[in-house]
């Protein structure tokens, strides 16, 4: 059985799975509005799809075309946009904004204030502190030539990235990568590499005793 709250907003045609919570002035299912000079595609969206026990915040945002795994918490305040995959057991704090054409894998953590830019991917298990930015953009807003080049970044597998850290438009960072507080990364971080600095430069190799346990074939 779900839980929604008498004021919030779940539109018509929204999936909710099991155990769902939708808790004071949220939205789920919500339409874009566009600006006619964005780039964002104007398909038609299908309905969000909310997965069994996600529990969606006071105040959080899950626009359509939308899928949220099972048992994540989106914080109060969060805003999830359209064409966004979420895995299960996701963690997205309070006040923090993922981006259209996104995905985060499973166990992922987002902390308060994280702005993830559209179309960008994040693998399991990362870990993205407060007010970290990321950027798809290298034009901003100029140029036709931005529109076949925006690409968000690429995080993988266990990688972690510090508070406020900014990570620039198209960046790899490797797997189990330990980007450092304040670090502007603006080329491919290897995997296991601890970069900081402006610009970012690897400092040294990620202890063993940190590394996540292999994943389960």
């Amino acid at each position: 059985m779900n839980d929604v709250h008498p004021s919030a907003v779940v539109h018509p045609g929204s999936v909710l799975g099991e155990g769902v919570r939708v808790l004071e002035h949220a939205v789920v299912g919500k339409q874009p509005v566009l600006g006619p000079r964005s780039t964002a595609s104007r398909e038609p969206l299908d309905p969000v799809e909310i997965g069994d026990g996600t529990v969606v915040s006071t105040g959080a945002i899950v626009f359509a075309g939308s899928r949220i795994g099972a048992r994540v918490i989106l914080g109060d305040q969060s805003c999830v946009r359209e064409r966004v995959a979420i895995g299960d057991d996701v963690v997205l704090g309070r006040g923090s904004l993922v981006e259209n054409d996104t995905t985060i894998g499973a166990r992922s953590r987002i902390q308060a204030g994280a702005y993830i830019t559209a179309h960008s991917t994040l693998e399991e298990e990362v870990f993205i502190a407060p007010c970290v930015v990321t950027t798809n953009d290298n034009f901003m807003g100029r140029t036709e030539r931005r529109h076949e080049l925006t690409k968000g970044p690429t995080i993988r597998r266990g990688a972690r990235v510090g508070g406020g850290a900014i990570i620039c438009p198209g960046v790899e960072v490797g797997e189990e990568a330990f980007v450092g507080a304040g670090a502007v990364v603006t080329k491919d971080v290897p995997a296991r590499s601890v970069v900081v600095g402006n610009p970012a430069h690897v400092l040294r190799e990620v202890p063993e005793d940190e590394l996540l346990p292999p994943p389960s074939s």
